[in-house]
């Protein structure tokens, strides 16, 4: 088994830029705690509104690994370019955010992140279209290293402690957040026949299982993957690397499919408790039955 190689630190981007930036810009967003990238307001609102904790991206295997969503709205790229795949080119076009969804009983499906809407010369809504954004939420401790840096910023900074050194939660990023949305919202929106677009970094698509892939004009359903390039000014940019054309059904028996373990060892489970039960024995195993 190949250790995996821990970085010298693990902050890429600080409140918009990477340590390594020390120009005027960089050193005023991060003494205002100001967000480049689109906020609701001026400043960095990530966790807390007076302590933000201001890490747009993580370091690991030496790229950086975007952990806010707002991160995704540098330059709004993600919207017009989720515009030419639910829209037509002459569509006059705009976006909305944080639009409730609800199914037939009333009950909330959530919020769509962003809902596309075209609209006529009156104003009048002609077709619209979903674009979900899913960043990576971390394991490990990275209030530990970003206090650290805060209290004296260097390009040089370091930040090798081992325990619970944070990095990106590929598994929790897709079960617990991007799944459930992909089912409850997803669902609906294909019962109306819209199309779908979620923005993912590459690296967590490449988590996810194989899909299959149609042409452009078959989909209804289509991952963005973007990365952040380093540029010449010290700065990361976010990119468009592929679009992933699918079809939500197909999408959605992929994603929401969980690989089966071993059955002989959940039947050896099985055994061992139902032993147990015929013998009288109380049941102090606290090992759940679990098939992952």
């Amino acid at each position: 088994m190949i250790e995996e190689k821990v970085p010298s630190q693990p902050l890429a981007e600080v409140f918009g830029f990477p340590i390594n930036n020390e120009s005027a810009r960089a050193k005023r967003y991060r003494e205002n705690k100001l967000c480049p990238y689109n906020n609701i307001v001026s400043n960095c609102t990530k966790n807390s509104i007076e302590f933000p904790l201001g890490v747009c991206s993580l370091n690991h295997k030496e790229k950086p690994v975007i952990i806010c969503p707002i991160r995704f709205r540098e330059d709004w790229s993600i919207i017009s370019d989720a515009a030419s795949f639910i829209f037509d080119k002459k569509a006059t076009w705009t976006h909305v955010g944080e639009v409730r969804l609800k199914d037939k009983h009333g009950k909330s499906a959530g919020n769509i992140d962003y809902v596309l809407v075209s609209y006529d010369d009156k104003g009048r809504v002609v077709d619209f279209g979903s674009l979900e954004v899913q960043a990576v939420y971390i394991s490990g401790n990275l209030t530990g290293p970003f206090t650290a840096y805060l209290e004296e910023p260097s390009p040089s900074f370091t930040w090798t402690q081992a325990f619970k050194f944070p990095k990106p939660d590929y598994l929790s990023s897709s079960r617990k957040r991007l799944i459930p949305q992909i089912i409850a919202k997803g669902s609906i929106l294909k019962q109306w026949k819209k199309k779908q677009v979620v923005a993912l970094q590459t690296s967590f698509y490449k988590t996810l299982p194989d899909l299959p892939e149609v042409d452009k004009a078959e989909s209804d359903f289509a991952f963005f993957l973007y990365d952040l390039v380093p540029t010449k000014s010290k700065t990361l940019e976010l990119k468009l690397q592929r679009v992933v054309y699918t079809k939500f059904a197909k999408a959605l028996e992929q994603i929401a499919k969980f690989e089966a373990g071993s059955i002989k060892e959940f039947t050896e489970l099985l055994q061992k408790k139902l032993d147990a039960k015929r013998a009288g024995k109380a049941d102090t195993d606290n090992e759940n039955i679990v098939v992952e």
